[in-house]
């Protein structure tokens, strides 16, 4: 898989992620956070921007974090990466 659609799929999980958690479903939260940080292994990072890597790196510090402020990184998360999936080829 290209990492154009390792994104666009990192993106989709993450939104999941942030339904979970603003639905209170923490089996959909660790579901599918953990099909995103799977997905993640599978970039190609010598090919990324190094704001995308440091993005990447950073997405675990989401589990540290409570419900709210979690939900609305994953939402933050998967619209960087979501906008980088269409830029880059």
């Amino acid at each position: 898989m290209k990492n154009k659609e390792i994104l666009g799929a990192i993106a989709m999980d993450l939104k999941r992620v942030a339904l979970g958690y603003f639905r209170g479903s923490s089996s959909m939260v660790e579901k599918f956070f953990h099909e995103a940080l799977k997905r993640r292994n599978e970039i190609d990072n010598k090919d990324l921007k190094p704001y995308l890597i440091k993005l990447l790196n950073d997405m675990e510090n989401l589990k540290k974090e409570d419900g709210e402020k979690a939900a609305e990184d994953a939402l933050f998360y998967s619209t960087i990466f979501q906008n980088a999936s269409t830029i880059i080829s």
